[in-house]
């Protein structure tokens, strides 16, 4: 008999026009929006499958933060991990992602709490870039928390953001689990993202011919993720 859903929430956060609610609601509602309302938070819900345990996750959408702006008791009250969020073409938004962090720790009294970073707008072209794929990396590995680069409009590393979010929080409840070794993983499906990125040089419909070298990268990430190391 399947285990009942365990219940999570968590929060999405990061500064203004950086696609969160974008990023939220294709994980949830499989659509792309580009409509952008700055003072308005939504709630949404998903029942989210990690290493074969369902999920029942609240997800807070917040309105966006600034450096000035007070994330408020909602956005703390049972709330298990964070995706923070900034877009590759903002360097100010890449910025406030660890003065965010930071905001959230010192109201919660932690040194540390589940947390995803999330780089959105990766599909856009390379020349509208001000955070590379390795500054994101390096920011991730300075705050020991997990990174992935996303694009809401392409639905690319959408639910895989979300699913390192609940891999974050299980690891935080279950120190002791062994979390595996995923080194492989990441790096094929960043090669897979770069060909994927090369075809999408302009946001529309990817090419034809682009299915199959992105399906070249995916099996290829599926061997090592099935695979121990």
């Amino acid at each position: 008999m399947p285990s009942a859903p365990k219940q999570r929430k968590i929060a999405i956060v990061g500064s203004r026009s950086v696609g969160k609610s974008s990023l939220t609601v294709r994980f949830v509602e499989h659509h792309f929006v580009e409509s952008y309302y700055p003072t308005i938070e939504n709630t949404f819900s998903r029942i989210i499958k990690h290493n074969g345990q369902d999920y029942a996750t609240e997800i807070v959408d917040t309105a966006g933060q600034d450096e000035y702006s007070i994330l408020n008791s909602k956005h703390f009250i049972g709330i298990h991990g964070y995706i923070i969020v900034y877009s590759v073409t903002s360097r100010q938004s890449f910025d406030m992602v660890r003065v965010i962090r930071d905001k959230i720790l010192n109201h919660l009294g932690a040194d540390d709490v589940p947390l995803v970073i999330v780089g959105n707008k990766s599909d856009l072209k390379p020349d509208h870039r001000q955070v590379t794929l390795d500054d994101g990396r390096q920011l991730a590995e300075e705050l020991n928390c997990a990174f992935t680069e996303a694009s809401a409009f392409l639905d690319f590393n959408v639910s895989k953001a979300f699913d390192l979010m609940i891999g974050e929080v299980e690891k935080s409840q279950n120190p002791s689990q062994p979390t595996g070794n995923n080194k492989c993983a990441l790096i094929d499906h960043q090669r897979q993202f770069d060909n994927t990125r090369l075809m999408a040089s302009s946001r529309g419909p990817l090419p034809f011919g682009s299915i199959s070298i992105v399906s070249f990268w995916w099996n290829h990430w599926v061997y090592c993720m099935n695979n121990e190391f």
